[in-house]
């Protein structure tokens, strides 16, 4: 074989090993941008439904795969955001007052009555609002960041036998609650507070281990509680809210095209959930109707009880408030 022959095949030879090191590089690289999130709901949830939002769109525009571990595979709720902020996994959706020990000011949400239309919660948790700005900011401190909010729908009481009407209807039954406030709030009105997970609460009204439920309405769906429970009474004196949040370690790790990319399909899922909220909320009761459980709307005069009744609660949370609570608070009193 000539010598030219001989240098051609040798190039050739390097031309195909390297093009075979890039596709593998490639490979690896594409194997290596995997998100795993961890859910406490079925996939059936609002919340799963909306993770096939995320999920379709980024891995329409980007090379990055997801992968979703629902129904409390990988960690219960309240693990959540120590293993996202110590990176144990990628993502996950973690209930903001999962957040309560580290963050105080996230219990603004759980302050009875303060964000009393959906119009003032919704603008409470817009992007860029001030309220949900220094939350995203105290949360990024933790080791992870805030993609997009998540909600649950406001609060409300379920029983069985009658409706909770007011709150002497609930002097001294054992109630579950899912964070200090709001358990602060059930002792304030006379009731006896028990802190139960979301994952668990099926079980505990099941078995009669508390004699009221206190959960977003979203729950109530993707929970099957209706199975459990006859009576719900839209007391609407809070609101659930969750936030999908990311390891900040990982995330840098990523190029700025994937972060992009991630944000951007966080946008889409969360313009969805916002605006299928209302209806899917209407929806979840008349599912709840469709299965026996009875739906009561409180009067004004009910109302006006619950609220002086809740009354004390906020002041003395005011009272301890420290800086970032502060602002938080004055931010949502200044919402109109």
């Amino acid at each position: 074989m000539k010598l030219t022959s001989l240098v051609r095949a040798a190039r050739l030879g390097r031309v195909l090993r390297i093009s075979a090191m890039v596709l593998a590089a490639a490979s690896v690289a594409k194997a290596d941008t995997t998100l795993r999130i961890t859910m406490q709901t079925p996939l059936k949830s609002n919340f799963g439904q909306n993770l096939l939002v995320f999920q379709k769109e980024l891995e329409k525009t980007s090379d990055i795969d997801v992968e979703i571990y629902d129904s409390a595979q990988l960690f219960r709720d309240k693990e959540v955001p120590e293993a996202i902020g110590r990176g144990a996994v990628e993502m996950g959706i973690a209930s903001l007052t999962t957040y309560g020990g580290q963050i105080p000011a996230v219990d603004v949400f759980y302050m009875p009555f303060l964000f009393e239309t959906e119009e003032k919660q919704a603008t409470a948790v817009s992007p860029g609002g001030a309220v949900r700005q220094l939350l995203d900011d105290a949360i990024l401190e933790t080791g992870s960041r805030v993609l997009w909010w998540q909600t649950n729908g406001p609060v409300v009481l379920l029983s069985n036998d009658a409706p909770i009407v007011r709150p002497s209807d609930i002097v001294g039954k054992k109630v579950r609650v899912f964070g200090k406030t709001l358990g602060t709030w059930i002792a304030q009105v006379g009731g006896v507070p028990t802190v139960i997970s979301g994952s668990e609460q099926f079980l505990a009204y099941q078995r009669g281990t508390v004699d009221v439920g206190m959960t977003g309405i979203g729950s109530i769906r993707s929970r099957s509680l209706w199975e459990v429970m006859d009576h719900v009474t839209l007391t609407n004196h809070a609101n659930v809210e969750f936030v999908v949040v990311i390891n900040e370690a990982f995330w840098q790790s990523l190029t700025n095209e994937q972060r992009e990319k991630i944000s951007a399909a966080a946008r889409v899922a969360e313009n969805e959930m916002r605006r299928a909220a209302s209806a899917l909320h209407r929806d979840i009761l008349a599912d709840a109707e469709s299965h026996s459980m009875s739906v009561y709307q409180p009067t004004e005069d009910d109302l006006a009880a619950w609220r002086e009744a809740s009354n004390p609660v906020i002041s003395d949370w005011a009272s301890r408030l420290g800086d970032l609570g502060g602002k938080v608070l004055a931010a949502a009193q200044a919402l109109k």
